[in-house]
């Protein structure tokens, strides 16, 4: 009956259940996007219309990521939280609703200027297109580009509903939209080729993203007025957090834009390195997004509540046992990158070769897994006290700076220079933000376990060199056979070595990992939302 409880839209969420629940909702929708990808693979392989395919959802991504930024999930999320606690429903609502009737007239309008200049846009983007290409590129575009109204509209709900601890919908909103990318293709593939894909993103952000928050939010009692009160202050208030991410850009989302500019010249570039991309996202979503997203609304209470020790140690305790975990499993994952690639991927028009590239884009990308986790907490600290200007500064540096490294490490060592500059990138990027957190004297790094750290560091890299070596004696020629013997032996090795590891070094990691806490909040934070919940009073 409990786990039923559990899994009701209605069940209000500790920072424990909510980062379990988020975990899980994460990896199943990572599960159904590995589906779609591998779907894409097969259906259309890794050449030139997956190219256009994949490089379509920049602009849309650009038009977001420029007129939306973080506001929902980061700067309205901590107002609406702040005004829920203060007992201010009234003043949540009057927001909420001024901030949709705004942000939603803004995007209709720039999604009529995009679709408008799509054809400059992606001239400029992939120049290394051929006019077939561009033309196809420009198409899907113009599909997809509408999607970015729901997307925002339902990144705004799920924000009150992650505010009201209520997670299941919110966590659930990412599946439905890759189900609906996959029927699309599979109900419309013959017919109108890869922009049944398209077509099925779009409809996918309506179900997913936007109508089941929607609902929820409706359940729950929270209206909506439409309203242009732009003078209203705490509208004011999110306006002034709201344009440090909108101008800012971060290494985060112009990766993949990055990568795609200069992978255009060549016939399956993009796709290969995309498909790298979404299998390393795997991971980065289960570790770091998940406990990322629960975490935003508990960070933003303890600061807002004035504990300052507490919100220190507890952003600590979270970055130590996720990048610990990160750092074990980079090793595995570098180790195996090739079998598991191919055994993933390889059907239909993607062949063996095309696994054998898109393997050494995957090893590299894998090489930085703890800096993505550890920067998703990191950053959400920084939003959590009402600080996005400074770390959007320091990551806008990073970005510029991190140009003429992606363009001199593709010069030299080609794609796979792409990949190189992407881990170095994020490391800077990660580097910064926990640093400026350490100065400004908010979360000390030395409160980190540097001790605990190092060894699975070291076991990490001592393990994945094991398996790969384990697997050496194994020919891979293409065969599933192959791939799942060496998949096996390398992921038993592995295992095998990481528990040894730990045990020979007497690693805390174990224990710290079985501790309900470990997710989020101290346990004096973890109280206060048991008692909200038994009290049955809002957050």
């Amino acid at each position: 009956m409990r786990l039923l409880r559990f899994f009701r839209p209605s069940h209000q969420h500790t920072a424990f259940s909510a980062t379990l629940l988020m975990m899980t909702a994460i990896m199943l929708s990572r599960v159904i996007g590995y589906i779609r990808e591998a779907y894409i693979a097969y259906a259309f392989g890794a050449g030139q219309q997956t190219d256009a395919y994949v490089a379509a959802f920049t602009l849309p991504d650009w038009l977001n990521y420029i007129v939306a930024g973080g506001t929902a999930s980061i700067t309205f999320i901590s107002i609406y939280t702040r005004f829920m606690a203060e007992k201010r429903g009234e003043d949540a609502q009057k927001t909420f609703s001024i901030v949709i009737t705004v942000m939603t007239t803004v995007l209709i309008a720039g999604t009529i200027v995009a679709e408008i200049f799509t054809p400059q846009f992606a001239g400029w983007m992939f120049h290394g297109f051929t006019p077939e290409q561009m033309q196809l590129c420009v198409h899907l575009t113009r599909i997809l580009l509408p999607a970015q109204i729901f997307f925002y509209v339902g990144g705004v709900v799920s924000a009150v509903l992650l505010s009201h601890r209520l997670f299941l919908l919110p966590a659930f909103g990412p599946l439905i939209y890759n189900v609906f990318i996959i029927a699309g293709g599979v109900i419309g593939g013959r017919q109108m080729g890869i922009a049944s894909l398209a077509f099925g993103a779009l409809a996918g952000s309506i179900a997913g993203p936007f109508l089941i928050n929607a609902i929820g939010a409706a359940k729950i009692g929270t209206g909506y007025r439409p309203s242009f009160d732009l003078k209203n202050p705490a509208f004011r208030e999110w306006v002034r957090l709201s344009i440090p991410l909108m101008l800012g850009v971060s290494l985060v989302t112009v990766d993949d834009w990055i990568l795609r500019y200069f992978a255009s010249n060549g016939i399956g570039d993009i796709a290969r390195l995309n498909y790298a991309k979404r299998l390393f996202a795997i991971p980065i979503a289960i570790l770091g997004q998940a406990a990322g997203q629960a975490s935003l609304p508990f960070y933003s209470r303890l600061f807002g509540e004035k504990k300052f020790d507490e919100f220190a140690a507890t952003v600590n305790a979270s970055v130590y046992r996720i990048t610990a975990a990160s750092l074990l499993m980079t090793g595995w994952m570098m180790a195996i990158a090739l079998p598991l690639i191919d055994l993933v991927y390889r059907r239909g028009r993607f062949t063996f070769a095309d696994s054998e590239s898109t393997a050494i884009y995957f090893f590299w990308f894998s090489l930085s897994l703890a800096l993505w986790c550890s920067q998703a907490l990191y950053a959400r600290a920084f939003y959590a006290s009402g600080n996005t200007l400074t770390p959007m500064i320091a990551s806008t540096v990073i970005v510029l700076a991190s140009l003429p490294m992606y363009a001199l490490l593709f010069r030299t060592l080609s794609v796979t220079g792409l990949a190189v500059a992407s881990d170095i990138g994020i490391a800077a990027n990660a580097l910064a933000i926990a640093g400026l957190l350490h100065l400004r004297g908010m979360v000390p790094l030395g409160g980190l376990n540097w001790k605990e750290l190092g060894k699975c560091a070291l076991v990490g890299a001592v393990s994945g060199g094991l398996s790969y070596e384990v697997m050496r004696g194994i020919t891979l020629d293409g065969s599933r056979r192959a791939d799942l013997l060496a998949l096996a032996l390398g992921s038993l090795t592995w295992a095998a070595a990481v528990a040894a590891g730990l045990w020979l070094l007497h690693s805390e990691l174990p224990a710290d990992l079985r501790r309900k806490k470990f997710a989020t909040l101290s346990s004096a934070a973890e109280s206060q939302a048991a008692e909200t919940m038994e009290t049955g009073k809002e957050p």
